[in-house]
């Protein structure tokens, strides 16, 4: 808002008094960072959130608790989007279904077997049909759990726990059981995040997560737009007095 940075400004009041404005908080460029919810990791390229939850469950348990957060178990749309995942640290911890140097979980994707001679044919698709762009996995690893009467088997990415395997892109596809249990990838779409980490709808007034707690800004589209920052006057009667770094205007005095 163009504010000079200055501890106190003079004016002139009506009846020729001079009135004294102490600028606490100056309103400064603020670039927004944070456009998930706390345990996400954003991707600008695809204006997504992304996380891998560790409680093992089958495929279809799996869709609905992603679900539950608006989200969805997580497709690809290029290849960009999935060496961002790759490279990502999810903090696995050690689980019965997860082994130390290798990392699976499930994704958004199903494969249809179509023949089952000698070897397995089919095809991959996109368990729920989204965007036309979303890439499909090649040729699958078939996993140690199949069942002879199964037609469809689910998707579960692997990723490697060394940094230097990660970095470079190293990956697996399987094709696996659906009922077996196994980590799985959520994804969902950015979304405007308050000073105090709660979800903000389309359309809603909100305070930015950031260093001001004095910003107001509409949520559109999952970003902070048309913000106002607010002013503080100094306390009264106070020499020493810290701010509270999430509420506006609010003040400790530390004077004795």
């Amino acid at each position: 808002h163009g504010k000079e940075n200055v501890d106190s400004r003079h004016s002139r009041g009506r009846g020729g008094d001079t009135t004294r404005f102490h600028t606490v908080n100056v309103a400064q460029p603020v670039r927004f960072s944070r456009k998930c919810p706390t345990g996400w990791h954003h991707y600008e390229g695809t204006a997504s959130c992304y996380r891998v939850y560790l409680n093992g469950e089958n495929y279809w348990d799996a869709v609905q608790t992603c679900q539950r957060v608006n989200g969805s178990l997580a497709t690809f749309t290029a290849d960009q989007e999935l060496r961002f995942i790759l490279a990502q640290e999810w903090d696995l911890e050690e689980k019965a279904f997860v082994r130390k140097d290798q990392r699976r979980f499930w994704v958004g994707y199903q494969y249809v077997i179509t023949n089952r001679n000698h070897s397995l044919e089919g095809h991959w698709e996109v368990a729920y049909k989204g965007s036309s762009e979303v890439f499909l996995p090649p040729d699958p690893i078939f996993g140690t759990a199949m069942s002879e009467k199964e037609n469809v088997l689910c998707a579960q990415l692997q990723c490697f726990h060394f940094p230097t395997l990660r970095h470079h892109g190293l990956h697996s596809w399987y094709a696996e059981n659906c009922y077996e249990k196994s980590s799985f990838l959520c994804k969902r779409s950015q979304t405007c995040v308050d000073i105090k980490d709660n979800i903000v709808d389309e359309g809603y007034y909100f305070t930015p997560k950031g260093n001001d707690p004095c910003l107001s800004c509409t949520c559109h589209n999952g970003e902070p737009e048309m913000c106002v920052a607010a002013l503080c006057e100094r306390p009264q009667g106070c020499q020493q007095y810290r701010k509270d770094p999430k509420e506006c205007c609010k003040f400790t005095c530390l004077d004795p």
